[in-house]
């Protein structure tokens, strides 16, 4: 059966390429992708009434597609006329009571969230008008985030101070991100686990031995990513200066030392700050971050690398176990050290603080706390 002919539609080089780019799409509306292989179609000369036949389509459907273009171009392909498309049923203020609620609300038995069943039952729709609406609103009431406004009132001094250490450290010297991980655990499981094979994920009992606890020192070099680690029994202040004096003794006695670290007691202890005071120590620079920033801390991202990689699954005996499993881990992570970059500028940081700071303010005076 011979193909029907009709005159080639026109359209541009460019405008062609962008028809197949829709035409290939997975994630366009179907409508858009179909007209686009219509018009396609129409540029190589097809006739309306074999596209409408290969799209599933009416000729007068095609001629209005190959209208729409000449006017439109490629702007027009997939876009619903004013006054057409499919027509919303939902009693008219419904969607914007379901945002409110969904916002402002919580629901009567006392749950902390809605639910999308929850809601519909108390419109009196589906769950999945629901669910549309939460997803035309960009709503997730099933989510919650963490937060935590430092109330430090030295914030902004401090903030800056450590970005700018982050973005432009100092010449001839070394910053070290310093922190402890505290009570690292070693678990061992009640059962052993099975492992993975294809179609079934790894196993691990739920339930767990303790075999004691370790707690991990950590100075990340900012330039390089290389991470000074030892394990101790506590974390006390003669701890601390333990592990400064093995920072030191790492560190060529050429080049300066700037230390970030939060603002724990033994940090600040006079057996540290009298050592730090010795003039032979004067290469030593301290610098702490606001009450509760540890986000601002850069170690932690290595911490979070070591948890999820190495202790979350980790089966442990005993304590001599763990912190061999930490060292042996450590060491590898030294042989290709990854640094981590920090990329945000302390002005965006604090207007973006003093924006949280504002809607806790507008909070705190709604509900007169």
């Amino acid at each position: 059966m011979p193909i029907l002919t009709a005159a080639p539609l026109e359209m541009s080089a460019d405008q062609r390429s962008e028809l197949e780019m829709m035409a290939r799409s997975t994630s366009l509306p179907h409508r858009a992708v179909v007209q686009a292989k219509a018009l396609l179609l129409a540029g190589h000369g097809v006739a309306n009434e074999e596209i409408a036949r290969r799209c599933e389509t009416t000729p007068d459907t095609v001629r209005r597609w190959r209208a729409r273009f000449g006017e439109q171009g490629v702007e027009g392909v997939g876009v619903i006329a004013k006054g057409r498309g499919r027509k919303p049923w939902l009693a008219e203020g419904t969607v914007a009571e379901v945002v409110r609620v969904t916002r402002e609300e919580v629901p009567p038995d006392g749950s902390t969230h809605w639910t999308t069943r929850l809601l519909a039952a108390r419109f009196g729709i589906g769950k999945d008008s629901v669910a549309r609406i939460w997803r035309d609103h960009n709503l997730k009431p099933w989510r919650v985030k963490i937060f935590k406004l430092s109330n430090d009132p030295h914030f902004e001094d401090k903030l800056v101070d450590v970005v700018g250490l982050y973005l432009n450290p100092p010449q001839r010297a070394v910053v070290f991100s310093f922190d402890e991980k505290t009570q690292c655990q070693a678990l061992d499981r009640t059962q052993p686990s099975l492992p993975l094979r294809p179609g079934r994920a790894a196993t691990m009992t739920h339930d767990y031995k303790r075999n004691g606890t370790t707690d991990l020192f950590a100075a990340l070099n900012i330039a390089t990513g290389e991470v000074i680690t030892e394990c101790r029994k506590r974390h006390t202040a003669a701890d601390v200066l333990a592990f400064f004096k093995k920072i030191d003794r790492s560190v060529p006695r050429r080049l300066d030392i700037h230390v970030v670290l939060d603002n724990l007691s033994a940090h600040m202890a006079p057996e540290v700050t009298d050592w730090l005071a010795h003039p032979k120590r004067s290469r030593w620079h301290l610098h702490f971050t606001p009450t509760s920033s540890s986000w601002l801390n850069l170690v932690e991202r290595w911490f979070a690398e070591l948890t999820e990689r190495r202790l979350r699954r980790g089966v442990f005996t005993s304590v001599n176990d763990l912190v061999e499993a930490i060292t042996t881990w450590a060491d590898h992570w030294n042989d290709d050290p990854k640094p981590f970059v920090w990329h945000k500028a302390a002005d965006e940081i604090i207007d973006k603080v003093q924006r949280g700071r504002a809607a806790l303010r507008q909070i705190k005076s709604a509900t007169h706390h």
